[in-house]
């Protein structure tokens, strides 16, 4: 604007910063403000004013529009895009329906314990984050799952903290078309442990027990069995990636007593999580645990040894070994069960071996 005597009056806002020779030749905005006089403040390289551009635009179209408009606070500062407030609100949606449900006692529980609803709605919510974003898991060969009817799906077991077991029933559920749950078997000490213990019941998991198993696959569940049990999570680093002992085959005889398909699960990525270097087993002994690890982040790092590192992880799931042509009555000789465990044990080493040859590093 100018005065009386024609002289050009400089805003406030324009005096907040000097002016330099890269401000020469730029175009000043021209919007007319409250009082009538004309904005004389600098555009951007984008052709907005800093003061006069409204609070709301359209999303870059280097975006494809995805982000769709934009909620500001500022001229730079976005709080929240359309997608954003709309899965906020779905969110919302979500608690206020669960806890309508656990109010109202609207939901089930089978005879295991298994509550569907609180581990959709609070288990895998919990964990989801993990999968896809911290561990970055992949799966490989979730078509060899039935969409329909019970299979054993057995696995490595590896990670100090048995989250290979948590990330497998997620990969399932999410992952496959039929959005199938995979009822574990756990150890008694899980089922012992305070809020441990009833958290893995609500979720799926149930006594390793062969009379369980049988139930549940003749009902036409997918169970999960670890049978590396303890030795397999709680095995030192340098020994990452060899299956333990598979005990006494006792899931082969499930398997063929109820004539379900063997699925073999291979998971690389667990190992590194927590690394084993030692393991305590004096104070193993007194605290009635099955192993007490010192790994490369416990107790060195304090509570911040606590955090699993950020591997990468892949989860294969192997082509069926067929049982049902073998008849109930076969599970009673234990050559055949013995041949058979150690051939689901070699397939799931050798698929650990391929996935391993594969990756290009243990974070990438």
């Amino acid at each position: 604007m100018t005065d009386h005597r024609g002289a050009e009056v400089i805003s406030l806002d324009e005096r907040r910063r000097p002016l330099g020779p890269a401000d020469q030749g730029r175009q000043r905005c021209q919007r007319l403000r409250a009082d009538g006089s004309a904005c004389r403040l600098y555009l951007d390289e984008e052709g907005r004013c800093r003061v006069c551009e409204p609070t709301t635009r359209a999303a870059h179209p280097a975006s494809g529009g995805r982000q769709g408009r934009r909620t500001h606070l500022g001229p730079d500062v976005p709080i929240l895009s359309d997608r954003d407030l709309a899965d906020l609100e779905q969110v919302v949606r979500g608690v206020l329906a669960f806890s309508r449900r656990r109010l109202t006692g609207d939901y089930d529980v089978d005879d295991y314990g298994f509550d569907r609803d609180f581990t959709e709605q609070v288990v895998m919510p919990l964990a989801r984050p993990l999968y896809q974003r911290w561990w970055r898991i992949r799966t490989d060969g979730i078509h060899n799952i039935p969409d329909t009817g019970g299979a054993l799906l057995v696995a490595n077991h590896a990670g100090t903290v048995p989250f290979d077991a948590i990330m497998t029933k997620l990969a399932v559920f999410d992952e496959h078309p039929a959005h199938r749950h995979v009822r574990e078997l756990a150890a008694d000490l899980v089922m012992k442990v305070p809020l441990l213990g009833p958290m893995a019941r609500k979720s799926g998991n149930t006594l390793a027990n062969g009379e369980d198993a049988v139930r549940l696959l003749d009902s036409g569940e997918l169970v999960g069995v670890w049978p590396e049990g303890f030795k397999g999570i709680g095995k030192a680093y340098r020994d990452r990636y060899k299956l333990q002992r598979f005990g006494r085959g006792g899931f082969v005889e499930v398997a063929i007593r109820t004539g379900v398909p063997i699925v073999p699960v291979a998971t690389i990525g667990s190992e590194e999580i927590f690394p084993i270097v030692a393991n305590v087993k004096p104070l193993a002994r007194i605290l009635g645990l099955p192993y007490f690890p010192i790994t490369w982040q416990f107790p060195l790092l304090g509570p911040l040894g606590l955090v699993p590192l950020p591997s990468k992880w892949v989860i294969e799931f192997g082509e069926p070994i067929p049982t049902a042509h073998l008849g109930p009555d076969a599970a009673d000789d234990p050559m055949l069960v013995f041949e058979l465990t150690d051939r689901v044990r070699d397939t799931i080493q050798q698929m650990i071996y391929r996935n391993l040859m594969g990756r290009r590093s243990v974070f990438f």
